[in-house]
């Protein structure tokens, strides 16, 4: 498939790989890598612990660390859950500032996946975007592997894939209950219709830890 947005992309995930939605989820990991950074999103349904991979993928990191350090992220919150039509959880939520033009600070340079070696899997954290080099704010959390979301070389068009950046070492409970949550809220883009949280999920604070 065409890599485009992370709203197209997973617009319809009726349209995901087959293969993608039946995949066992495996165990996540519980145990940060040599030099990861640590960040808790404190949300209203409970804390998820991130393991940001400054090694493999510098420049989202501090992009997402500026949010972070900044405190621009306290008061954000998850609004969007995408779930496959699967017997298993599948899926991603997504969170961010939404395009708030008075937190959103200027877009960070892609990271693709075939540059840090990072792999769309259960827990994942990457960064949503447009085109290559839009990502800013917004983020998302993969619940299952997506291997569909990596860089393909192979692929025709926009083949770079989204930028992984972070692994969830702590409260996949947390993301899987926001997955489940009722989305009735309105979309403005169509691709996103049945998917917008309503009400979000608030993101008190995400501090380093």
């Amino acid at each position: 498939m065409k890599r485009r947005d992370v709203l197209s992309a997973l617009g319809s995930l009726a349209a995901a790989p087959a293969s993608a939605q039946v995949l066992s989820l495996p165990p996540t990991p519980i145990v940060p890598g040599p030099g990861d950074v640590l960040v808790s999103l404190e949300t209203s349904l409970g804390a998820i612990i991130i393991a940001l991979k400054v090694k493999q993928a510098p420049l989202t990191t501090a992009n997402f660390l500026q949010y972070v350090d900044g405190k621009l992220y306290d008061g954000s919150s998850f609004w969007r859950a995408a779930k496959a039509p699967s017997a298993v959880d599948y899926g991603l939520i997504e969170g961010g500032l939404a395009g708030d033009p008075k937190k959103v600070l200027k877009p960070v340079a892609h990271e693709s996946t075939t540059q840090t070696g990072l792999r769309h899997v259960d827990g994942t954290l990457s960064l949503a975007r447009r085109e290559p080099g839009s990502g800013d704010s917004d983020f998302f959390i993969c619940v299952g592997e997506a291997p569909y979301l990596d860089a393909n070389p192979a692929a025709e068009g926009d083949n770079l894939g989204f930028a992984a950046f972070g692994q969830v070492i702590k409260g996949m409970e947390i993301v899987r209950k926001i997955l489940n949550l009722p989305t009735p809220g309105e979309a403005t883009n169509p691709v996103m219709k049945g998917q917008m949280l309503m009400p979000v999920v608030p993101i008190v604070t995400a501090r380093r830890i």
